[in-house]
Parts: structure tokens; C-alpha cells; sequence
């Protein structure tokens, strides 16, 4: 990040510039990069104005503001904008300046009482008032957007309690309730409670972040699911372990336990990391679950769920919500495998290494015993609740066209996201099959 020349800017909204608004010159001494200025617009930029940009949004029409030196000692120098009293005043100049149109947002947030410039509770400015954030349902979606829009990365955890952070300097509660996808530029653009109501008021349970500037990133291979996928009938007396981890339907409770079997769709999967960080479980060995059945602990409630779908987008098996022990099965060359499950050992995912669970293990699945033949949508996401921080979660669902006619089943063009184009939905019948799909 570049040096801050501008402080305490005073727009009336009309004007052409930032520079023609009242404003300080100063040095980060006065405002730290956490307090930067930010803008998010409503049209595309046209590349006229040469000496203000965005950078660090997600999109062309957002990102913080940066502007070319005033002065010919660091002449070609871009710097930032503190972010006190930023309003959306000196958001539309900003905007107008730049080609883009009106102001969505107007940004003005920070953190304080943190042990470093990437942690503290989350501050909003409402009106003139700075004050705190309820952390009732603040979750790492939240932090996500926190840390974003504070250009400080990646939300690596979302805190709930802090009262270990200084707070000789905390203000009034003024904003709850919020609710974010995780995908927004500023935590204004997520929902909030139009007036605060806390269940947990008092200042050591306001909302706070710790960020960091590097995240891990899940990635499922989709052609090992689709080259792998088959269907059994196993007998129910092999299934105690698997009803005891909830991984079988809900009718299996009905079943005239040990006869009879479950029909099951199997595949394997292989999830690997491709971000920049280790991707590890949110809680502490202290608190992961011990299975006695499968003799592991298991340091995620959820890490992947499996879900059949019709056509229609509605769930029409049981999706099994799998909560894995987690490990580097494979690494690529050139880097040593960091995580494995055995005498309860660290969990997680190495950078450049991947999580393989193949279809023959127990829970590696989804129960179809009520599913009739037809046409189908085959889900996989990984990381569903935002558990752990990504550096990208556009990339965390496969989905595959499912044909199943009751005794084989077809996967057809499995790929990551959550969309069909008409395209590959037109093509789904000239799928030729697969021979690896009998029933065993």
C-alpha cells in the first residue's frame, strides 16, 4: 500500500474532484491503512480520469481510493484517502471524478484494540457516532466482508468475545443483526437490523476480526467423480457405524435392521489446495469429536455435503453431511505431507497437497434406496458453512448431470459451480454411459 495524502476530506457532493473538496494533507502517522477510503459505483469506468483508481474490489466499480501525488517530489506516486468522515458525499465526488456514476456506498469503518494492524473489534461510523457491531450470528461470512473491506485480506477467524482486546475506548453499540453472503464489497451492503437489538450488549461482546493476507482454497476434482461414480446395494448389517454418523437417509430408521440392504451412490473424491495457505479445522484438538465406531476424531462438523437434486434445484436424497478427518493423502512434487489423522495427529490440508476419500469407504456416499429413475443433479460442496476461510468459495460446488434408471447410473459433465447453461442441459441425453456403473 502507498502513503496516505489526504485526511478529514469535507465534500458537499457537487464538486468535479476530490481535490476541490476541503480536505487535510497528512502521514500515516494520523490514519493507518486500515481506516482507508472506499467507494463502490453504478457504472463502468471510461478510463478518462488519469490520476485517481480502485484497486483491491472485486469489481471495476469498487475498490479503495487511490490517488497520483500532488506534488513533484514523489510525482507518479499513487496514495490512499484516510477514511474519517468518509460519507457518501465524498463517495459520489469520487465516483464522478472517475467516470463511474453515482455512489452505491459510502464506506467508513475500522478496527481497534487489536494486538496488530490485522485484528480488533469492528467500528462503524453511523452518522457522526463510531461504535461497535453486535456479534449475535457473526460469523466468518461477516468477518469476510470486514476484512475486505478494510483491504486487509482474508477473515481468518470471526470473534464473537473480546473481551481480552483493550477497551478503555469502546463506543456504543450501533449496528446488528448483520448477515452477509460473503461476497460483498462493505458490510453496508449486507443486511442489518434498521434499529439495534443485541442479546449480548455489553462491550466485551461486540463483533471482531482477525485477518490475514494469505487464505487456503478448496478445489473438488470433478473428473474423478464422474470417472468414478457406481451404485451398490449393501447390506444393512455393514451399515451400523454409518447410521450411527447420520450418513444414511431418513428411512433407514424404518428398515428391519440387519436384513435387507441400502442402495447407495458411491463415488470418490479428491480435494485439493490451491490457495496460499494451509487449510486448517476452525476448533482446536480440544474440541474435536472422537467416533468410536470409525476410531478417528473428527475436527469438522460439516466439511463436505452431498446432495441429489432434481432438475428443479430440490433435494431429493438425504445429501450426507460429512464430517471428515482431515490429512494430506497426496502432495505434489517437492512438498512433504504436514496433516495426518493417526495417533491424533494435526489435521488439515497442505498447501499443493489434496484429501483424498475414496468410494469405498464408509459414509463416501449418498443414500438413493427412495430415489426413483429419472434425470438428476449430483451436488458436492465443499467447506458449506464457511467454517474456515477461502480465499475463493466461487469454486467450492461441483455439480454433475445424474441419470439414473434404476439399476445403473450416468454422471455427465461435471464441473465446478452452481450453474447449467441450456447448452449442456440439451446435450445431457447424448451421453453415452459408462461400464463401470453394474451394480455390485
Amino acid at each position: 500500500m502507498g502513503p496516505i495524502y489526504m485526511n478529514e476530506v469535507q465534500c458537499r457532493g457537487d464538486e468535479k474532484s476530490l481535490w476541490k473538496c476541503p480536505h487535510k494533507s497528512i502521514t500515516a502517522k494520523d490514519c493507518k491503512h486500515m481506516e482507508d477510503a472506499a467507494v463502490k459505483c453504478n457504472i463502468p469506468y471510461m478510463g478518462f480520469e488519469k490520476t485517481i483508481r480502485l484497486t483491491g474490489g472485486r469489481t471495476q466499480l469498487e475498490g479503495r481510493v487511490e490517488l497520483l501525488a500532488p506534488n513533484a517530489s514523489v510525482l507518479g506516486q499513487w496514495g490512499l484517502i484516510c477514511g474519517d468522515g468518509w460519507t457518501s458525499r465524498e463517495a459520489m465526488v469520487a465516483c464522478r471524478q472517475l467516470g463511474l456514476g453515482y455512489a452505491s456506498s459510502g464506506l467508513s469503518m475500522r478496527i481497534v484494540g487489536g494486538r496488530t494492524d490485522y485484528e480488533g473489534r469492528v467500528e462503524v461510523q453511523v452518522g457522526s457516532r463510531w461504535g461497535t457491531l453486535c456479534s449475535d450470528g457473526w460469523s466468518t461470512r461477516e468477518a469476510m466482508v470486514a476484512c475486505g473491506q478494510l483491504g486487509l485480506g482474508y477473515a481468518l477467524h470471526a470473534i464473537t468475545e473480546t473481551w481480552y482486546w483493550d477497551s478503555s475506548n469502546v463506543t456504543e453499540m450501533v449496528m446488528s443483526g448483520v448477515k452477509c453472503r460473503g461476497d460483498e464489497m462493505t458490510l453496508s451492503d449486507c443486511q442489518h437490523h434498521q434499529v439495534v437489538s443485541c442479546k449480548r450488549a455489553g462491550p466485551q461482546f461486540a463483533a471482531g476480526i482477525i485477518c490475514s493476507d494469505s487464505a487456503s482454497d478448496m478445489v473438488l476434482n470433478a473428473p474423478l467423480v464422474e470417472r468414478s461414480v457406481y451404485i451398490e446395494d449393501r447390506p444393512l448389517h455393514l451399515l451400523y457405524c454409518a447410521a450411527e454418523e447420520n450418513c444414511l437417509s431418513k428411512s433407514a430408521v424404518r428398515a428391519n435392521w440387519p436384513y435387507g440392504h441400502r442402495r447407495l451412490l458411491r463415488f470418490s473424491s479428491e480435494i485439493h489446495n490451491v490457495g496460499r495457505a494451509d487449510f486448517r479445522p476452525r476448533l482446536g484438538r480440544h474440541s474435536w469429536v472422537w467416533h468410536e465406531c470409525h476410531r478417528h476424531y473428527h475436527s469438522m462438523d460439516i466439511f463436505t455435503n452431498y446432495d441429489l437434486l432434481d432438475l428443479n434445484g430440490t433435494k431429493v436424497a438425504d445429501g450426507h453431511k460429512a464430517s471428515f478427518c482431515l490429512e494430506d493423502t497426496e502432495c505434489h512434487e517437492g512438498i512433504s505431507k504436514r496433516y495426518e489423522c493417526a495417533n491424533f495427529g494435526e489435521q488439515g490440508i497442505t498447501v499443493g497437497c489434496w484429501d483424498t476419500y475414496r468410494h469405498d469407504i464408509d459414509c463416501q456416499w449418498i443414500d438413493i434406496t427412495d430415489v426413483k429413475p429419472g434425470n438428476y443433479i449430483l451436488q458436492v460442496i465443499i467447506n458449506p458453512n464457511f467454517e474456515v476461510a477461502e480465499s475463493d468459495f466461487t469454486n467450492n460446488a461441483m455439480r454433475c448431470n445424474c441419470k439414473y434408471d434404476g439399476n445403473r447410473v450416468w454422471l455427465h459433465k461435471c464441473h465446478l459451480g452452481d450453474s447449467y447453461s441450456e447448452e449442456a442441459e440439451k446435450q445431457f441425453e447424448l451421453y453415452p454411459g459408462q461400464l463401470n456403473n453394474q451394480i455390485s
